[in-house]
């Protein structure tokens, strides 16, 4: 039993992973969070918004999981948001045909449909699973599709990211943050990708939680406010220059890679290492992370530099946990194209400027009476293009894809100057884009510890405090009502200052820390018949195993201070 399935066991186990609709024989894909998973989600999630709510000054929103076709369309998603499927033709299992090239050929992730289908027959591949013959490769989408209202209804997509609510909201947010860049909008919530064969557990799911922020800076400016402070952090970078000449990731400072190009600019980096310091909170050990940047040959094609934050696991190798990108201005564009809203921010220079200007004026008396109901639409094309555009007094225009042409009637010329205050700019967006879920397994399989105690395998979940499930428990040396009433006493004394706290009685005190420790739980409280005589308890570490006796006045704070602050032991 490798790594990798001895934490799957445990998490079954002990109640923090299962297989979701396990009685009908279950799905790939999918997983539910049992009762101690569920609890340590909210705490990383929790975490991840001490970092990007309440640290960065960032609002969160929450936005529909279900998005009407027209944001998909402006996004990319309908169009682009494919893998490469081959079918068996014997037992019909689906595969993604550029998995079962990786071996053969380097980059496979980034060829056509057409040269997959082509080194599949040439190098005899047959599907890994019977044998058989592969079918043609054809483009998968990803998306769950779905309609809204009765009937055939409106098209709609169950959401692949969480992004594009905040892309959508972009107007609301501009004016809730007082119209001032920078601003960050944040988002946590669930995410659904139709994987076409998924095989890799809970690093591969069909329904899964992200965490996305969605900062929005000036096109120009790319500097942080607070870079300085994390500018000598030294991280371990991959950048794609060493990549591509076969070497090994080099820690680096990040104001050096900054000055020497290798990362974009400041907000990339800092956000970097604020993804970092978010990871190793939650127990990744530092020591099993990279950040990788995307080659020439796998960034997107908006994209200005991209980074992914990788964690080594035991199964799997470097598996990416969190994107970070510069999106530039992508998709406020697709979406200010699509849906013909202005998503720009008014930029005010410090000096106002003189300009001769020239612009075209409509001319409503014409347009209105010649196209009637279509008026409104010939005003707006007319008013986005340049008089530039005009040829020997014509002008053509664009409207839903008719092709209108308007005479000097239409329109009038007008040259002036101006005083130019200010103008308006599409912000450049930086996106750090966190799977929780992948976050949540590296977190168990890094936490994960087996020692020999007394000639007998400890299992040990070694968990941050601020995300163990659970805190405390409490346990009666014996199930006496004498030591059960003390017992009882200290759990409501605990749960009362929120401290996640659990009494169990149930097999021998060894059994009870073996099965504490296995969950997580930093401290175990032990009431014994000591306790009847001088009201103090025995306080053991799981980490260490060490003890020490306090008393009962004051147990609260001394372990919430421990919890918080400065370990007990």
């Amino acid at each position: 039993m490798d790594l990798y399935d001895k934490v799957i066991e445990l998490s079954k186990r002990r109640g923090f992973l299962w297989n979701s609709f396990e009685i009908y024989g279950g799905a790939a894909g999918f997983y539910d969070y049992g009762p101690y998973g569920a609890t340590l989600k909210r705490c990383v999630e929790n975490i991840w918004r001490d970092f990007f709510v309440v640290q960065e000054g960032f609002f969160e929103i929450e936005s529909p999981t279900i998005g009407i076709e027209d944001i998909f369309v402006a996004s990319g998603h309908v169009s682009g948001f494919s893998d490469p499927l081959t079918e068996c033709l014997k037992c019909g299992e689906a595969f993604r045909a550029d998995h079962l090239i990786n071996n053969i050929v380097s980059g496979a992730d980034g060829l056509l449909s057409d040269e997959l289908e082509r080194l599949i027959k040439l190098h005899h591949i047959r599907c890994p699973e019977c044998g058989g013959n592969l079918d043609k490769v054809y483009d998968f989408n990803l998306m769950f599709n779905t309609s809204i209202g009765s009937g055939a209804g409106r098209k709609a997509y169950l959401r692949p990211e969480t992004a594009q609510g905040m892309f959508v909201d972009f107007q609301r947010l501009l004016r809730f943050y007082r119209e001032k860049l920078p601003f960050g909008a944040t988002q946590i919530g669930k995410a659904y990708r139709n994987e076409i064969s998924p095989r890799q557990g809970v690093l591969r799911l069909r329904e899964f939680t992200q965490a996305e922020a969605e900062i929005f800076i000036d096109p120009v400016d790319k500097t942080h406010p607070n870079f300085k402070e994390v500018a000598e952090k030294k991280l371990a970078l991959y950048p794609a220059s060493v990549q591509e000449e076969g070497g090994e990731p080099v820690a680096m400072r990040l104001d050096e890679a900054v000055s020497n190009g290798i990362i974009a600019h400041e907000c990339i980096a800092y956000y970097i290492n604020l993804t970092c310091e978010f990871l190793v909170a939650c127990g990744i050990d530092p020591n099993r992370l990279r950040l990788r940047q995307h080659r020439n040959d796998e960034m997107a094609h908006y994209a200005a530099d991209c980074w992914d934050a990788e964690v080594y696991m035991d199964r799997f190798g470097w598996v990416e946990v969190v994107g970070i990108a510069d999106r530039t201005d992508y998709d406020l564009k697709a979406h200010m194209k699509m849906s013909q809203a202005q998503l720009t921010v008014f930029k005010e220079y410090k000096t106002a400027q003189k300009k001769d200007v020239v612009k075209i004026k409509p001319n409503m008396a014409y347009i209105g009476p010649t196209f009637k109901n279509k008026a409104k639409e010939v005003i707006n094309a007319l008013q986005n293009i340049s008089p530039g555009d005009i040829k020997n007094g014509t002008a053509i225009v664009d409207v839903n894809g008719e092709a209108i042409t308007l005479g000097s009637e239409a329109f009038l010329i007008e040259r002036r100057v101006e005083e130019i205050r200010g103008e308006n700019i599409v912000p450049h967006v930086i996106e750090p884009s966190f799977g929780i879920d992948r976050i949540i397994y590296a977190i168990l399989e890094h936490s994960y510890f087996e020692e020999m105690v007394e000639d007998e395998t400890r299992v040990v979940l070694k968990l941050p405090m601020k995300i163990a499930p659970v805190k405390v428990a409490v346990l009666p040396l014996l199930t006496r009502d004498e030591l059960i009433e003390p017992s009882n006493r200290i759990v409501s004394m605990l749960k009362k200052i929120g401290i996640q706290t659990v009494f169990d009685d149930s097999g021998t005190i060894g059994r009870r820390y073996r099965r504490n420790d296995e969950i997580g739980t930093p401290y175990a409280v032990t009431i014994d018949y000591d306790t009847l005589k001088d009201e103090t308890v025995t306080i053991r570490d799981r980490d260490t195993m060490k003890q020490v006796r306090v008393s009962i006045k004051g147990i609260d704070l001394k372990i919430s201070n421990a919890l918080t602050q400065v370990p007990l032991l």
